[in-house]
């Protein structure tokens, strides 16, 4: 048995090797990025079993996806190929050390043609838990249904779910997003909003309100991501606000919300403390911004130990 599962599609992302207008550049570095694949290889670096399914292109970048995952440890043996889409393509434009700007050339990607039909259900059975980006539903109609369609098994067969609501407003509109979002929210047993999705969601972006009303709605867990501040961890017994790590010069917080949840769920996988669990999640995602990329940052469990203090480094 696995013990996360994740889903949903991953792009080659092309980053800039020099910062400025895209129209001026003439080089770029190749990798890869997506939500869902970013929990699954940081959850494999910590150690734990994790899968991947998706639909890519049958094409050169698709393949590229596919050995990548795979040689990160993660089951992709139910990621589907198509011949008839192309693998999704992410283009970052960099200006000083602010967040990239981002253009997207996924519509109609093979990701974005995901369907029912694509799906093992005895796969979703196999694991401790599933873990849903608002990515996903925001692909497509056939995507969405997939997405519900593994909450249903899930529920049937006694898998914890997990949710990130990653809103992407140059996927969907909020007024598109929200009543989806929500529904998959009530489903949930752990969510990680961060407060301005909390904002777009539920009209506060106070934490504690936050974390409030997903548990009002049936979440078991709420950890609100603040950055650099760290977390605010609540479940129907305990609250908590969890320090953060400080990094002076973060050179790429791309990847670090996704870094954060992988942290935690190996906190409830371990079954530790929920401020335990923040912490591991907090550590997570502050190493996942000392390194350009969306999951090259992503630590080994010994180094986020050496990170933490919790383990000596020897360094020669």
């Amino acid at each position: 048995m696995k013990e996360v599962l994740t889903f949903g599609e991953t792009m080659i992302v092309m980053s800039p090797d020099s910062n400025g207008p895209l129209r001026y550049v003439n080089s770029f570095n190749k990798s890869i990025g997506g939500a869902d694949s970013n929990v699954a290889i940081a959850l494999a670096r910590l150690g734990h079993s994790a899968g991947w399914f998706s639909k890519l292109g049958n094409d050169e970048f698709g393949k590229y996806v596919l050995n990548t995952v795979r040689g990160e440890g993660v089951d992709v043996s139910k990621v589907r190929f198509d011949d008839e889409a192309s693998t999704g393509l992410l283009f970052k434009e960099r200006f000083n050390n602010d967040n990239p700007n981002v253009y997207y050339y996924r519509k109609n990607s093979a990701a974005s043609r995901l369907n029912i039909e694509d799906m093992d259900l005895d796969y979703i059975k196999d694991t401790k838990i599933i873990h849903i980006t608002g990515i996903t539903p925001a692909l497509s109609k056939s995507a969405r249904e997939v997405v519900f369609k593994v909450i249903e098994v899930a529920k049937q067969n006694g898998v914890m779910i997990s949710f990130d609501p990653n809103i992407r407003l140059k996927l969907w509109t909020i007024e598109e997003a929200k009543p989806v979002l929500l529904e998959i929210a009530k489903a949930s047993d752990i969510i990680f909003p961060g407060n301005s999705e909390g904002e777009l969601l539920l009209g506060t972006a106070d934490e504690k309100e936050i974390a409030d009303k997903f548990l009002a709605m049936g979440s078991k867990i709420v950890a609100v991501k603040l950055g650099a501040d760290g977390c605010y961890v609540a479940d129907n017994k305990t609250t908590n606000y969890v320090k953060g790590f400080r990094i002076e010069n973060p050179v790429d917080t791309v990847g670090a919300g996704d870094g954060f949840a992988a942290g935690f769920l190996s906190g409830v996988l371990k079954e530790l403390s929920l401020e335990e669990c923040g912490i591991l999640g907090n550590g997570v995602g502050a190493m996942a911004t000392l390194v350009k990329g969306d999951m090259e940052g992503f630590p080994y469990y010994d180094q986020l130990m050496q990170f933490m203090g919790k383990k000596k480094k020897i360094d020669r």
